[in-house]
C-alpha cells in the first residue's frame, strides 16, 4: 500500500519573477499544483520543511497530502528546481492524481544482499547497476515508495533484467510492453578483469576521438 505524506501549502496570489523573488527571501518556495478536473493553483511552502522533506526519498516517490486550509489534495511531485550552487529550493510543479486513474512514474530500486550474494563474495567479481529507478504504471493506492530487487542468488555472469523484478499486486512496468528487446538489464555481475577491460577501451575510444577533432577544427580554419 501507498505511504501518504502530508504537507502543508498556502495559497499565494502574485505571480512574475518579482513575486517569486519576493517570496524567497521571506524563506518559501512558489509551487503549482496542476492536473484532474481542477485549474492550477499557485501555492507556496516554508522552504526549511521542503529542504528538509527533500532529503528523504518518498519526497519523489510517493503520494504526498498537500494541505491548505484543511483541503487535502493528493499529489505527485513533477518538478523540483534548485539553485545552480546555494542549498535554496526554487520552485516546485505537483500533479494531482485520482483515485481511480492510473499513474505513470519512477521509484526507486533498493538493492538486498548484495554483500552476502556468491557474486558479492567473490574477489574478482564487479557487480554493476545498470539503472537505479524504475518506470511504473499503477493506480495511486497501489504506489510503492520503492522496488525492492533481491541480489542474494546473484552470482558471475548472472543479469537481473526488469522482467525478473518482483513487482506489487496492481504494478507493471509498461517498458515490458514494447517488446523483449526493452526487457533491459538492472544488474549485472561480470568479471573484474572483463569490466576493467571495457572501461579500458571506451577511454581509449576518447582519447581516439580528441586528436580527430582538432584536426577537424583546423582545417575549417585554414
Amino acid at each position: 500500500m501507498a505511504t501518504t505524506h502530508e504537507i502543508k501549502v498556502q495559497r499565494r496570489d502574485d505571480e512574475g519573477k518579482g513575486a517569486s523573488r519576493r517570496l524567497r527571501r521571506t524563506g518559501n518556495v512558489p509551487a503549482i499544483v496542476y492536473g484532474g478536473d481542477l485549474d492550477p493553483v499557485n501555492i507556496q511552502l516554508v522552504h526549511e520543511d521542503v529542504l528538509l522533506a527533500s532529503k528523504n526519498e518518498w519526497f519523489y516517490s510517493s503520494i504526498l497530502d498537500l494541505s491548505l486550509d484543511g483541503d487535502v489534495q493528493k499529489v505527485l511531485l513533477r518538478d523540483m528546481q534548485r539553485h545552480p550552487y546555494k542549498q535554496q529550493i526554487m520552485h516546485l510543479d505537483f500533479q494531482r492524481v485520482s483515485a481511480d486513474q492510473a499513474l505513470r512514474t519512477s521509484v526507486p530500486l533498493h538493492f538486498l544482499n548484495e554483500d552476502k550474494s556468491p557474486a558479492g563474495k567473490a574477489s574478482d567479481v564487479v557487480i554493476t547497476h545498470e539503472m537505479n529507478e524504475v518506470a511504473i504504471s499503477c493506480l495511486p493506492g497501489n504506489l510503492p515508495e520503492y522496488v525492492e530487487v533481491d541480489l542474494g542468488e546473484l552470482k558471475l555472469g548472472d543479469a537481473v533484467h526488469l522482467s525478473d523484478l518482483k513487482l506489487p499486486e496492481g504494478v507493471e512496468i509498461p517498458e515490458l510492453k514494447l517488446g523483449k528487446e526493452h526487457d533491459v538489464a538492472v544488474v549485472i555481475a561480470r568479471h573484474g578483469r572483463i569490466e576493467a577491460e571495457a572501461e579500458s577501451e571506451d577511454e581509449e575510444d576518447v582519447a581516439g576521438a580528441v586528436p580527430a577533432a582538432k584536426v577537424d577544427e583546423e582545417g575549417k580554419g585554414e
